[in-house]
């Protein structure tokens, strides 16, 4: 019997699957477009990093030029010098996010960081994200998401720990469609989509067996 092959060629990043990978059509299928339009995509694969230093240090002057984004100072802040985003997390933790397949961002955070007191570790298996976004977007989160998200309160360039549904996720609205991107914890993400395809349904979508 002849000794089964693996291509040589197919390495890690070939091979993996994003956790919502199985629900890509059903995603898709429950969009809904118009005035009362929703859409509801997967952005996998993400790079993120959690990041911890002291605010006004100068391990945290390095890392803003690296970054070549400030460090948000106030609570749900973000800051964006394409293609890192800085979300905040607490007064001396941040997530950086690139949507890009950033694979430097994590050896110049630590380049950065020297030895000074502070650390940079890569989450990007923690999470995935989803994308929401369109007309009606707010609505539907509001089924289940305890936070006021009227622009008045809630806006582009602000991103919160939160809950949707029962899932706790990192909230981040990025423009004024409204479009935001829910990370939950990848463990999580299944029953959260399915929770959004649901809450989509009074828009046009289809039923969730």
């Amino acid at each position: 019997m002849a000794e089964p092959t693996i291509d040589a060629g197919a390495g890690p990043v070939a091979l993996r699957t994003s956790p919502l990978a199985h629900l890509e059509e059903r995603m898709r299928e429950a969009g809904v477009t118009g005035a009362r339009g929703v859409t509801l995509t997967e952005r996998p694969f993400a790079t993120m990093v959690n990041l911890r230093v002291t605010p006004g240090t100068d391990a945290a002057g390095r890392i803003e030029k690296a970054l070549g984004a400030s460090l948000p100072r106030q609570c749900g802040h973000t800051t964006t010098s394409s293609p890192r985003s800085v979300l905040w997390l607490g007064p001396d933790e941040w997530l950086v996010v690139s949507q890009a397949d950033d694979s430097a961002v994590l050896a110049d955070l630590h380049e950065a960081l020297g030895a000074d007191p502070g650390s940079a570790v890569d989450v990007s298996a923690n999470r995935t994200t989803l994308e929401l976004s369109g007309p009606a977007a707010r609505q539907a989160l509001e089924k289940g998401c305890p936070l006021d998200l009227h622009p008045r309160s809630f806006g582009p360039g602000r991103a919160v720990s939160t809950t949707v549904g029962p899932v706790a996720v990192l909230l981040w609205q990025v423009d004024d469609a409204p479009t935001y991107r829910l990370l939950p914890r990848s463990s999580f993400a299944d029953y959260l989509a399915r929770w959004l395809i649901d809450a989509m349904d009074e828009y046009g979508g289809p039923e969730v067996p």
